[in-house]
């Protein structure tokens, strides 16, 4: 697991997200989980249960086939 050190807010575009776990199971400190509200397509969005424990790797970002993720570190 690499960390990029540094603190990350992870972001979800509800409505660009369809719900496809690829993320959820590529996430190595497992803080990606299915959702339990629908987006405006109707569908379960992936959620971020504690975005402080993110280390950057960016791996759910790269996996992401409708790119609805995005990592930001934090000032």
């Amino acid at each position: 697991m690499q960390d990029m050190g540094g603190k990350f807010q992870v972001t979800i575009l509800r409505d660009w997200c369809k719900g496809c776990d690829l993320c959820v199971s590529e996430c190595p400190v497992k803080i990606l989980v299915k959702g339990s509200h629908l987006n405006s397509r109707g569908l379960l969005y992936v959620e971020v249960t504690e975005s402080s424990l993110c280390t950057g790797c960016r791996r759910c970002a790269t996996v992401c086939p409708d790119v609805a993720i995005r990592i930001e570190m934090e000032a």
